[in-house]
C-alpha cells in the first residue's frame, strides 16, 4: 500500500511540475493588429534597413515581452539613435539623442516595462562576447505606423534595438548587422 501511495504522489508531483514550467514558458500572444498605411513621402527614415509601413497590411502589436530571466533571449536589431537616424525623436527615457558609437539600446515595451529600466546597464551576449548598453528607449511594441513612430511598424515583443556600438563590441562583421539571435540579462 505504501508503494502506491509513493507512486500517487510522485505522479501528482511530476504533474505539479509539468504545469508549473508550462505556466513559466507561455509566451507572449499579440494583443491586437494594426493596420499600415503608407508613409507620406520622404517621412519613413530606411536607414539600418529599417521596414516602412505598407498600405492595408495587419501587423502585430503586443503588450507584453518574454519572461526575463538570468539570460534572457531576443533578437538584436539595428537602430541609430542620433538626430536624424531611424530611431525618429529623441530617447524616451532622457529626451535626449545619443551617438552611434555610444552603446544604448531600446527595449520592447514588456521588457522596457513602463520606463522601469530607463538609464540602467543590461549585458548583452552573442558571439562568444559581451557588452554593457543602456536602456535608452522603447521599442514600441503597442504602436507604429505613424508619424511618432517613424511610419515603422510596431516592434515584435521580443527586440533589443541596439547602437552600432553594440554590434561592434560583439564583434559582428558590419555586413551582417540587422539581425542577430542574442541573450541579455541585467547588468
Amino acid at each position: 500500500m505504501k508503494f502506491s501511495i509513493s507512486i500517487g504522489a510522485f505522479l501528482v508531483l511530476v504533474l505539479f511540475a509539468a504545469h508549473a514550467s508550462e505556466a513559466r514558458l507561455q509566451v507572449c500572444k499579440p494583443s491586437g493588429k494594426i493596420r499600415g498605411k503608407n508613409p507620406p513621402p520622404g517621412e519613413c527614415n530606411p536607414e539600418n534597413d529599417s521596414d516602412c509601413c505598407k498600405e492595408g497590411k495587419l501587423y502585430d502589436k503586443y503588450t507584453c515581452s518574454p519572461s526575463v530571466s538570468g539570460r534572457t533571449k531576443a533578437v538584436l536589431t539595428l537602430n541609430s539613435f542620433e538626430k536624424g537616424g531611424d530611431g525618429g525623436g529623441p530617447s524616451e527615457c532622457d529626451k535626449k539623442y545619443h551617438s552611434d558609437d555610444t552603446p544604448v539600446v531600446a527595449l520592447s515595451t514588456g521588457w522596457y516595462s513602463g520606463g522601469g529600466r530607463c538609464l540602467n546597464n543590461i549585458t548583452i551576449s552573442a558571439n562568444g562576447r559581451s557588452v554593457s548598453a543602456m536602456v535608452v528607449d522603447e521599442c514600441d511594441s503597442t504602436m507604429g505606423c505613424d508619424a511618432d513612430h517613424d511610419y515603422q511598424p510596431p516592434c515584435a515583443n521580443n527586440i533589443v534595438d541596439a547602437s552600432k556600438a553594440v554590434w561592434k563590441a560583439l564583434g559582428v562583421p558590419e555586413g551582417d548587422w540587422g539581425w542577430l539571435h542574442v541573450t541579455w540579462s541585467s547588468s
